[in-house]
């Protein structure tokens, strides 16, 4: 049996390149941190222990100052960055074969992914918890929340009703 390949609408091209783009993002990401891992190591340390908070006593007491547990964070990171990566990249992968309905479930796990790390982790955790926010030096909240929004869009777009009947459009020819 054949089948007829499907034409990709502006939709589903832009589904896949936003997928693309934030795929390619979180694989640098992640290969930045696996290669100059010294470099975020400290940027996680310093959050995690709260050092340059404004080092409020009602506050301090969440602060971590175990370097065996900050580098456990941190690891495990890199190792939800590099899934994340991996998920996406199949997404994109997917998106460029027109198998819109795998290449949006794959997408919305990737993303969701990303939402998680860049909204819970960064923005919720280490803004809120961690109080980063109040750190002149070491405050990742802005590159976490244009991440976080980028996601929130491309999943947006990843789910849109248009792209759902392109999607059961390509599962009827």
């Amino acid at each position: 049996m054949t089948t007829t390949p499907t034409r990709n609408t502006g939709l589903s091209v832009a589904a896949g390149v936003l997928t693309g783009i934030l795929a390619l993002y979180i694989a640098l990401v992640a290969l930045g941190n696996i290669t100059d891992f010294g470099t975020n190591q400290q940027f996680v340390r310093h959050v995690l222990a709260m050092d340059t908070t404004f080092e409020d006593s009602d506050l301090m007491w969440r602060a971590v100052t175990s370097t065996a547990l900050e580098d456990t964070a941190y690891v495990a990171i890199i190792v939800w960055e590099t899934v994340a990566a991996l998920v996406l990249v199949w997404g994109t992968y997917l998106w460029a074969r027109r198998d819109h309905a795998l290449a949006r479930r794959i997408s919305t796990y990737g993303l969701l992914m990303l939402l998680l790390l860049f909204g819970a982790g960064f923005i919720a955790i280490g803004g809120e918890w961690f109080a980063m926010w109040q750190s002149k030096t070491w405050n990742g909240l802005d590159a976490a929340t244009r991440i976080f929004t980028l996601s929130g869009v491309a999943l947006i777009v990843n789910q849109l009703p248009g792209a759902r009947r392109e999607t059961d459009a390509d599962a009827t020819t």
